[in-house]
């Protein structure tokens, strides 16, 4: 089995053997070289992604600042959801901070999946509850526990990226500013 196999399981459930070779086939290698983007904000979000190797930024631009929503990091899959299921713009930029390793599904192989799987409706609904449940603990996390809290949490879940992702990305994706995550980082 495939970690690109191994993976839709943990994402979208239980998939029988031969509808899983299905899925899994409408999913093509792709690679992106550090600084390139998989998705700008504004474009259309026509692709979902699986992060075999490397790290993306999910970010957008403020008049003020950039805000980082999330670093995706292998075993993830990546796009901008409301724009990929809703077809409408992208709200975030989607940028790799290193080489990265992906495999890419097109929005309309995806929406094909639902005529040669037929348990796909079911499979897709808990994927999308994952995603979903994954936003409401960040959330939960940013509305009930402290700065110093969050980046315990995250420091201990993500120890490997404080050496790889420059720190203000961390900062932000924390709701936090660098000089906020510097002090609690001394400590």
């Amino acid at each position: 089995m495939t970690a690109l196999e191994k993976h839709i399981i943990a994402y979208f459930g239980k998939v029988e053997g031969d509808d899983l070779k299905k899925i899994s086939s409408l999913f093509k290698p792709s690679t992106l070289k550090k600084g390139d983007y998989f998705l700008s904000a504004g474009k259309s979000a026509d692709k979902l992604s699986f992060v075999q190797s490397g790290l993306l930024r999910i970010f957008a631009v403020t008049p003020e600042k950039e805000v980082t929503q999330w670093i995706s990091t292998k075993g993830y899959f990546i796009t901008d959801l409301a724009g990929f299921i809703f077809d409408v713009p992208a709200r975030w930029n989607i940028q790799a901070l290193t080489e990265v390793v992906l495999y890419t599904i097109s929005r309309a192989d995806y929406n094909r999946i639902g005529k040669i799987v037929p348990k796909w409706r079911e499979l897709e609904k808990l994927f999308i509850t994952r995603c979903f449940t994954t936003l409401e603990d960040r959330v939960f996390a940013h509305l009930s526990m402290t700065a110093e809290e969050r980046y315990n949490l995250f420091f201990e879940q993500n120890k490997e990226l404080f050496n790889q992702v420059p720190l203000q990305y961390i900062a932000s994706m924390l709701g936090m500013t660098p000089e906020t995550f510097s002090r609690i980082r001394k400590k």
